[in-house]
């Protein structure tokens, strides 16, 4: 009974340091935050007020390839569409990075607005957005769960697989 009792503390211990701690969640995850990119047009990437940062809306943008293109449900699968989410997920990581400077400051992952570029029968756009929400779970805990809407269009700008907007609380300063 002893053993249990310490497996259950130990368990309670390192997920709540895993909830705690995205900076170390992104590194047991392998995953290196890339530079954030330039805006593409006449806006800024993000905007901070009182707790609050609206961030604009981000693609799957990679450094060895570009922007990952093309409609769902004609040139891309459920699963091409959630890994183009999941790099969404990490580039706007880095943008909360870049405007706050350290990650453990996220307080919540408020709301999540996710577009999916669609053909016109295409219907499993939270499918497709479920790459970028799970990530943001995995990373900040119950911190990263949050509201959110998916929807599809039928176009985005470069041909885009999805752009996500998002906005989140942070600590006072």
């Amino acid at each position: 009974m002893k053993k249990y009792y310490l497996l259950l503390a130990l368990v309670i211990c390192c997920s709540h340091g895993k909830a705690q701690n995205p900076e170390n969640n992104l590194q047991a995850l392998g995953i290196e935050l890339p530079k954030p990119s330039s805006p593409i047009a006449n806006y800024v990437n993000y905007v901070k007020t009182g707790n609050l940062i609206y961030f604009s809306g981000s693609g799957p943008n990679t450094v060895a390839k570009g922007y990952i293109r093309g409609k769902l449900g004609k040139d891309l699968t459920v699963e091409q569409g959630k890994e183009a989410a999941r790099i969404t997920a990490i580039n706007m990581i880095a943008s909360i990075k870049n405007a706050v400077g350290d990650l453990n400051k996220v307080k919540k992952i408020v709301k999540v607005f996710g577009m999916v570029n669609s053909s016109e029968n295409f219907t499993d756009q939270p499918k497709v957005i479920n790459g970028f929400s799970d990530l943001m779970v995995e990373v900040f805990g119950e911190k990263g769960r949050h509201a959110r809407s998916a929807v599809g269009m039928i176009a985005l700008p470069m041909n885009m697989a999805v752009e996500i907007e998002m906005i989140v609380e942070v600590e006072d300063e």
